[in-house]
């Protein structure tokens, strides 16, 4: 009889004390599937809030995102509901990232005091995209990639430029014939069509929840700022403008400002 009771008194103690473990590594996006409480829920993680949805059968799915270089540990993931709080263990492990050289004209590599002023605007334009406000599903995932072709440098590469060190790959490249169509893989609004210095003429399109896709080195545009653009809609041709040696699409993806392996989102199937 007492072996039973502390069986039935184990069910019954709070469920923050279950916590659930959860594996990613840097630049990926989790996705949580799990019950929860009835109730307007909150997760937070890496000092953020990440969306949290519930599906039709009444479980909710919750993301979130790992920048690049999120230091290799385990960090706490906090959900919350009134008085109700859980909380699980995010384990982040470093990633493995090649080493990637280019080779490009002096202009491209070193700046003069004006150039380095227009990059610096180009920058701070894409970061303004990174937190403006856009409703639209509630559910990430996106089913295809915005163009077909090779991919020539992956996420997270350490780029080297005529020999010297820069920032790692925060997208990747995906080489196609000048003038193959670009289309999006995810519904949004556009945030941003610009003919930037190293990034080429480049479209930025928020799809909701801090998430925004950015398109880049495009031969041109055919999206204005402010338009709504459906999923698999054409926004662009493949091209070579900006810092580039041949034609290819840079497409990179940031949630919530973090830097994020677009595969890692290719990857989840659509949620109900």
């Amino acid at each position: 009889m007492k072996t039973m009771l502390l069986i039935v008194s184990t069910f019954l103690l709070p469920a923050s004390l279950f916590a659930a473990q959860y594996h990613v590594t840097q630049g990926d996006v989790l996705t949580i599937h799990r019950s929860m409480p009835e109730g307007n829920i909150t997760l937070e993680c890496f000092g953020k809030r990440w969306p949290v949805s519930r599906g039709k059968n009444g479980n909710v799915w919750a993301w979130i995102g790992v920048d690049l270089k999120t230091k290799a540990k385990s960090y706490p993931i906090i959900w919350t509901s009134g008085s109700w709080r859980a909380e699980d263990q995010l384990s982040v492990s470093k990633g493995e990232f090649r080493i990637s050289h280019i080779t490009v004209d002096k202009k491209m590599a070193v700046f003069d005091k004006e150039t380095l002023a227009h990059i610096r605007s180009d920058q701070r334009m894409l970061k303004n995209s990174y937190t403006a406000r856009v409703d639209a599903s509630p559910f990430i995932h996106l089913t295809n990639m915005p163009v077909t072709g090779i991919e020539s440098t992956p996420f997270g590469a350490q780029r080297y430029v005529n020999g010297e060190p820069r920032s790692p790959h925060s997208g990747i490249d995906i080489a196609a014939p000048e003038g193959t169509p670009v289309i999006t893989p995810l519904a949004g609004k556009v945030l941003v069509v610009s003919n930037m210095y190293l990034n080429g003429n480049t479209v930025a399109i928020g799809h909701g929840h801090g998430l925004v896709s950015v398109f880049s080195h495009l031969k041109s545009a055919s999206v204005k700022e402010g338009d709504w653009i459906d999923r698999n809609k054409p926004i662009g041709e493949v091209g070579k403008t900006g810092r580039a040696t041949g034609p290819h699409l840079h497409w990179g993806i940031r949630f919530q400002k973090a830097r994020i392996n677009p595969y890692s989102i290719l990857r989840q199937k659509k949620q109900e």
